[in-house]
Formats: structure tokens, C-alpha cells, sequence
């Protein structure tokens, strides 16, 4: 009798962790699936802290209002920043959140390479319309290259492909496909699913959600003009070895630009004289 009761008390005990397990397996599909359902909630934040935050008339930018046409007929805002004796046009993708008036201090810092400046508003971000998606972006990117070529008539050999973080997959997915002179990025990532790796280490299985998505590390390596990658030391959202990581995928020619410090997008700002060398000896060297 008492090996029976101890037999029940044991078969009883396995099912309730077998009840437990199928229910934490249960419950973290569902947290996987709604996460994928809610996948652009996670990405993208054009809200933060506000659609429309900033300044919109940044005092001796120069910059002009100009409306893009997406190549999918998304209709873009953008800033147009003329240099004057400007060589080369910086295409600017900028980083998540916000909008193009949160970085006006950035198009100011390239426009004194000096160059001019197309800074692209993505759909669904700022005035621009639409939603955003990967791939609506990229559609975006190759819009904005195709108003630089056709309405300004800035040949490929003198656009020089610009990203920030998030805006470096777009940067480098449009300069390996595209001519053009150079690609400079800040603050790159190899792909989604190695930050998601990096990020959420505790939700095993979640990279494959994003697997193939923001692959730079892979498209990088179809990118022929020379590349410049910038990275802070201490980068709190993008860790320095992501960096690393996608300038060793690149080709060469190539040049990495180490700064020392706590930043993220905001390179130009704690270090612009190390920043400006390098970024005028790589023009430089684009004349070679």
C-alpha cells in the first residue's frame, strides 16, 4: 500500500512538471509569435521621443525642404543642404528614432567637409509618409539616389553613401548595388539576428525571427567603392565589436576610425577634429 501511494505521489509529480513544461513551451511560442506579429513595434521607432520633435529651421544649416518620390511612389520629406565648392554629396541615412531635425548638428559636421547633403526622411518617420518596413526603406534609399542623379545631377562617382546605425543597413544595402564613390558608416551592425543574439540572450531561438534581415555583414561584401566605418569605443546601443565585426567583411581599400569615448551617433560631436581628419583623408584618398 505504501508503494503504491509513493508510486501515484511520483506519477502525480511528473505531470505537473510535464503541465509546466508544455506550458512555459506554449507560452514562449506565443511571446515568439507575438513578437513577430509586433516585429516593426520592435524595430522602428519614429515616435520617440516625438514624430515631429525638433528643430525644423536649424539657424546657418542652409537647408532646404525638398520632397522625394520613393520608388514604390511613397512621397518623402527631405533636407537638401547645398556645400559650397563641394566635391561630393553625402546621401544620409540616419539612426533609429526621431527624425532628420534631431541631427542637424550631424549634416552641419559633413556639409563643412565641405559637401552637400541629401539627409532622407524614411516613410512612416517625420513629415515623410507611409510606414516603415525593411523593405520599404530600402525602396526609399534607392528613390533618394535617383532624385540626387536626376533632379540635381550629381553623378555616382561623387556620392559618398552615409549611415548611422540603423541607417548603416540601408547605406551599405544601396551602395552594393549602386555606383558610388564611397560608403561611410557609423555605428554598423553585422544583422538583426546578431543583435537580437546580443540583446535578448534570454529568448533562445529569437535571432531566427530576423534571420536575412539587415545583413550588412553579407552585403558588404558586394560593396566595391572603399569604406570608411566609425565607432565609438563605449557605444551603449551598438557594442564596438559589431563594428569590428562588419569592417572586417568589407573590402578593401578600407579604413576604421576608432573614437575613444561614449557614443553612439553622436561621433562627430565628442571627437569632430579626429573625426574630420580621417573623414577628409579618406575624400582625399577617393581622388587617388
Amino acid at each position: 500500500m505504501l508503494q503504491q501511494d509513493r508510486a501515484r505521489k511520483t506519477l502525480g509529480s511528473g505531470r505537473r512538471i510535464l503541465n509546466f513544461l508544455l506550458t512555459f513551451v506554449l507560452a514562449y511560442v506565443v511571446a515568439l509569435f507575438l513578437i513577430r506579429v509586433f516585429e516593426s513595434h520592435f524595430i522602428f521607432f519614429p515616435n520617440v521621443p516625438d514624430r515631429l520633435a525638433g528643430d525644423w529651421n536649424p539657424r546657418g544649416l542652409g537647408a532646404e525642404d525638398v520632397w522625394i518620390s520613393s520608388m514604390d511612389g511613397t512621397r518623402l520629406h527631405a533636407w537638401w543642404i547645398p556645400g559650397k565648392n563641394a566635391r561630393y554629396t553625402f546621401l544620409a541615412f540616419h539612426g533609429n528614432a526621431a527624425n532628420i531635425a534631431n541631427r542637424a548638428d550631424v549634416y552641419r559636421f559633413l556639409a563643412n567637409t565641405p559637401a552637400n547633403v541629401l539627409a532622407v526622411e524614411y516613410r512612416g518617420y517625420g513629415k515623410s509618409e507611409g510606414k516603415p518596413s525593411e523593405s520599404g526603406i530600402y525602396r526609399d534609399a534607392d528613390g533618394a539616389y535617383r532624385y540626387l542623379i536626376e533632379k540635381k545631377g550629381i553623378p555616382p562617382e561623387q556620392i559618398i553613401s552615409f549611415g548611422q546605425s540603423l541607417g548603416t543597413a540601408f547605406a551599405t544595402h544601396l551602395a552594393a548595388k549602386e555606383k558610388v564613390a564611397g560608403l561611410v558608416l557609423e555605428a554598423p551592425f553585422p544583422s538583426a539576428s546578431v543583435v537580437a543574439r546580443k540583446a535578448f540572450w534570454f529568448l533562445p531561438g529569437i535571432s531566427l525571427l530576423v534571420y536575412g534581415q539587415f545583413d550588412t555583414g553579407s552585403a558588404i561584401q558586394n560593396v566595391t567603392a572603399p569604406v570608411m566605418v566609425v565607432h565609438c569605443t563605449q557605444d551603449p546601443v551598438i557594442p564596438f565589436e559589431m563594428g569590428e565585426a562588419v569592417f572586417q567583411s568589407a573590402r578593401s581599400p578600407k579604413v576604421f576610425v576608432k573614437i575613444e569615448g561614449y557614443c553612439h551617433e553622436e561621433a562627430s560631436l565628442i571627437s569632430p577634429a579626429h573625426y574630420s581628419r580621417a573623414l577628409a583623408d579618406f575624400l582625399q584618398s577617393l581622388k587617388r
